[in-house]
């Protein structure tokens, strides 16, 4: 007969007992006899495109296209946003969700391959129960998997191939063969990707692969003074009272920066002084055009753009300018003020559906630039502003406007520029000279036909359906 301590000792064991197999009987429950999950294909989101809604005052803009050729521009409209996804939107670009509760690990981002070379896919492996057999299965569409240093006793089907099983008795050695498994795409593109289905019993994981060829650096040598650090670009016509005023505000504080000079006057005359590039176009080119040629003959990491009505006064400081783009490499475009107006505005636009897109020109700023005083991250500046010249010439300046454009630029650069505005930073405006060109008011104010001509470019060119400024 047992004792009082040996009984207790017994039932404790007993319990103890009793509790690690409920343990062992609750964990097969979840991970090997869980019901199957939702295949990772009802997981994935499908981006719809949805109508967008044009806000009140919109102008629509399909009345301002040729109704006659209407059918055609909207067909043509379409084969070119096609394209343009293509370019701007390579797959893998759907919508993953990871199930919950799964054993496989896999990267789920920064997994990046040069095309047509061999890359092992870092971090794939099984964390499961002990078992007989591991069977686990990956493929892909648009390149080939293969097991690194294959062995004969390894059971590999597919290497080389689009689809790769893998078969063990032992979960170490199905790690080790995953951890030798590599890709490699078939399709040579620049800018792309793949999609990994990965397998194992009734689990599915989903993660990409980004597919791109490395870019080489383009820096420009800052050197040690501002003349080999900025540009100074302007556009004329006609105003040459006025662009002599500028250039000699300029000389006033920078003696040596390179001043450029678009200049597409009836009767060009040719303007005097150092380090000054003036070059003429065929007349009446327009405003855009003027800013491509000006910008394209920059050879500085940055040029400064004014108008050539402005004045340089005491508070025109190009280094602060710089010193601010290089404490933030990002930006692409800083804004100043024109005396005291900074004219900033940011661009609000959704995609829409088959019909085009909405966007709107609201006044105002998104938030501080952090660490920089009175600056502001927006969409749009006025028209002084430091511009990061290799950026700002990937979106460049439409020559279809001529007369009607300034926010047009900004539309085209967002996603793609970095806007800020630091409105401490200003130039003067010139007062109304009484010795203007009369020959200029003629094309000051455009007429009304270059306001549909550009509302009909939006419809097709950005594919809009309504626009509100």
């Amino acid at each position: 007969m047992m004792s009082s301590s040996s009984l207790v000792k017994f039932m404790l064991f007993t319990s103890f007992v009793i509790l690690l197999t409920l343990l062992y009987f609750y964990q097969e429950k979840i991970t090997c006899s869980s019901p199957p999950l939702p295949s990772i294909q009802s997981l994935k989101v499908q981006s719809q495109q949805v109508p967008c809604s044009c806000l009140n005052g919109a102008t629509a803009l399909k009345n301002y296209v040729n109704k006659d050729k209407f059918d055609d521009i909207i067909r043509r409209r379409a084969e070119e946003y096609k394209k343009h996804q293509i370019r701007k939107k390579p797959p893998p670009s759907k919508v993953l969700l990871a199930q919950a509760n799964s054993p496989l690990q896999y990267p789920i981002q920064g997994f990046t391959v040069i095309p047509l070379q061999k890359s092992l896919i870092p971090g794939l492996s099984v964390h499961a129960v002990e078992k007989q057999n591991y069977q686990v299965t990956l493929s892909v569409s648009g390149g080939v998997l293969a097991v690194e240093s294959l062995q004969e006793k390894d059971q590999v089907e597919g290497q080389g191939e689009k689809v790769l099983s893998i078969s063990t008795s032992s979960l170490q050695s199905l790690n080790d063969l995953l951890g030798r498994v590599s890709y490699r795409s078939t399709v040579y593109s620049i800018k792309s990707g793949d999609l990994v289905h990965f397998t194992f019993d009734q689990y599915k994981a989903v993660f990409p692969i980004e597919i791109r060829q490395p870019t080489v650096p383009v820096l420009y040598d800052l050197g040690e003074g501002i003349s080999s650090q900025v540009t100074i670009t302007t556009k004329t016509f006609l105003r040459y009272n006025q662009l002599n005023y500028l250039i000699r505000s300029i000389r006033n504080v920078y003696k040596d920066i390179k001043i450029i000079v678009a200049d597409d006057s009836f009767n060009p005359q040719k303007v005097n002084g150092s380090n000054i590039e003036q070059y003429f176009m065929p007349p009446a080119q327009g405003w855009f055009a003027g800013r491509n040629l000006a910008i394209s003959q920059v050879t500085t990491k940055y040029f400064l753009w004014v108008d050539d009505d402005f004045e340089f006064i005491d508070n025109t400081k190009i280094e602060k300018f710089v010193e601010i783009m290089e404490a933030v490499p990002e930006l692409d475009v800083l804004g100043g003020s024109v005396g005291t107006n900074a004219f900033t505005f940011k661009v609000l636009y959704e995609e829409g559906d088959e019909e085009g897109g909405c966007l709107s020109k609201i006044p105002g700023n998104y938030q501080p630039v952090p660490g920089i005083p009175n600056c502001f991250y927006t969409s749009g500046v006025v028209n002084f502003f430091l511009g990061r010249t290799d950026a700002v010439r990937r979106v460049g300046f439409d020559p279809l406007l001529k007369r009607v454009g300034h926010s047009e630029f900004f539309m085209d650069g967002l996603g793609e520029l970095l806007v800020a505005s630091c409105p401490d930073l200003s130039i003067g405006h010139q007062a109304k000279r009484a010795d203007t060109n009369g020959e200029y008011y003629k094309y000051r104010m455009p007429p009304r036909s270059d306001t549909d001509s550009k509302l009909a470019l939006h419809f097709f060119k950005n594919r809009l359906k309504c626009v509100k400024y």
